[in-house]
């Protein structure tokens, strides 16, 4: 299979921006030209790059962590791959807490807000003291 970038982005469901950006950090190769000076082909390990950068995003990594996961060998570096891992779980507990905390107190505003009519809103009032 030879694509051309849009439709390396297509198969990786990204735009062709996306592909060039993740050139740019180095995450996936840039190929030469054809002697013609005709577009340039990307193959199917291209897409599996592709896709295995936007698996490891959706699973919370960094692109700078994809870059670690992308140099690790699949055979020796277990060991690294599962420190990576753990950090980002650890990374992801502490956003959901943060998220929690405010689901939790807007939650708390939110009731305050339709146990009474009067005065100001304390939703509004609680955003304006910021």
């Amino acid at each position: 299979m030879q694509t051309t970038i849009a439709g390396l982005a297509r198969e990786g469901g990204v735009g062709v921006e996306t592909v060039r950006y993740y050139q740019r950090r180095g995450l996936l190769a840039t190929p030469a030209r054809a002697r013609d000076a005709g577009p340039r082909r990307y193959g199917i390990e291209d897409v599996r790059r592709l896709r295995f950068i936007r698996s490891a995003q959706a699973a919370g990594f960094t692109l700078t962590e994809i870059g670690e996961l992308l140099e690790l060998d699949a055979g020796k570096d277990r060991a690294r791959a599962r420190s990576l891992a753990k950090a980002r779980i650890a990374a992801l507990d502490l956003r959901i807490a943060e998220m929690q905390a405010a689901r939790d107190a807007l939650q708390y505003l939110a009731r305050a807000c339709s146990a009474s009519s009067k005065g100001p809103c304390p939703i509004i009032a609680s955003f304006e003291r910021g």
